[in-house]
């Protein structure tokens, strides 16, 4: 009996886009992870993308099967348990026998991104500001952000601000600031404004630091025209090792990813605001660098909520829509014994 397979097997945007639309005469349910109504492929014909995949990894008898690290690295078969995506896998390749192996990565693949990026933000936090000794390879820089790049961004979006009044603020003051009141952010240096943006009203109200009893205005925005922006929220779940060229490639991207999660991080992290104009600034350098090779802003996790963040670059690509007053009625916190 014919199995088939199908792209939420694996969980990978590059199968999902751009392989498996092209080879695919069949639809129907999945054999193995059993999503109905979908596209189907015999798993046999991703066997040249897979053997290039596979081929980083070198046999280890203190390694680990290829499926753990098909899993680990590439964020692979996140629906199938262990013993289902091993079946898969052996579908895919004709191999009964290499899904039993143990692996570990080629050594031959290094990244110095996260070893510079270290060097180059402590030197822009304490040791030098606009003339820096310290450098990245910009160019790969610019190739790895070229893999997180998004178009398909919601279209409504929503900005907060404390109000001491209960008419709360206006629909023309709920903009960004103008640049002579631009203080630092997350992402932009003084007197240089950006539009911070939530994904929902309470995502926007907690990224403000509300206290319980405060009112917030909360605006809705409008996003205008198409904008890219570079996502940092998941890297390794982003970045497809099927849309790469071949293994050299992949191999180099497998030990990137590291580095563009702590890019990732960087926007992310909780920071006091009594450092904030100093442990901001390696954000900012990241945020300008993308604004700078062409990108309408950045999308990353709130570090309070459980909602997405927009960066924007250019305030007047969001139109605000309406204004609403929020009650903050509690505001939890979370401590850990240090």
């Amino acid at each position: 009996m014919t199995l088939y397979c199908c792209a939420e097997c694996f969980g990978d945007h590059g199968l999902r886009r751009s392989v498996i639309p092209s080879r695919t005469n069949v639809r129907g349910q999945c054999d193995f992870c059993n999503t109905a109504d979908i596209d189907l492929v015999e798993p046999g014909t991703l066997a040249a993308e897979f053997e290039m995949l596979t081929s980083i990894y070198e046999l280890n008898s203190g390694g680990k099967l290829l499926v753990e690290w098909l899993k680990e690295d590439w964020g692979l078969f996140p629906k199938l348990d262990l013993a289902n995506a091993k079946n898969l896998l052996m579908e895919v390749l004709d191999d009964g026998e290499i899904v039993r192996r143990l692996f570990s990565p080629s050594q031959t693949f290094k990244s110095e991104g996260l070893a510079a990026w270290t060097t180059l933000r402590d030197e822009l936090m304490f040791k030098n500001r606009y003339f820096l000794d310290e450098a990245l390879d910009k160019d790969r820089l610019s190739v790895l952000l070229s893999h997180l790049t998004t178009s398909e961004i919601p279209p409504v979006w929503y900005r907060a601000r404390i109000t001491t009044s209960d008419a709360g603020f206006d629909i023309g003051q709920m903009g960004a600031p103008p640049r002579e009141l631009a203080s630092h952010g997350r992402a932009n240096p003084s007197g240089i404004p950006y539009l911070y943006l939530g994904s929902m009203p309470d995502t926007a109200i907690a990224e403000i630091r509300p206290h319980t009893g405060e009112i917030a205005s909360v605006a809705r925005f409008t996003l205008e025209g198409i904008i890219t922006a570079v996502d940092l929220r998941n890297p390794r779940g982003l970045v497809s090792p099927f849309l790469l060229q071949d293994a050299s490639e992949v191999g180099r991207m497998r030990a990137d990813v590291p580095f563009l999660e702590k890019l990732g991080s960087e926007l992310t992290r909780p920071v006091l605001p009594r450092s904030a104009a100093i442990d901001y600034l390696p954000s900012q350098y990241l945020c300008e660098f993308i604004k700078k090779i062409g990108y309408d802003g950045v999308l990353y996790r709130s570090s309070v909520s459980d909602g997405i963040n927009l960066a924007l670059f250019s305030p007047a690509k969001a139109v605000a829509n309406d204004v609403c007053l929020y009650d903050v009625q509690r505001v939890s916190v979370a401590v850990g014994r240090r």
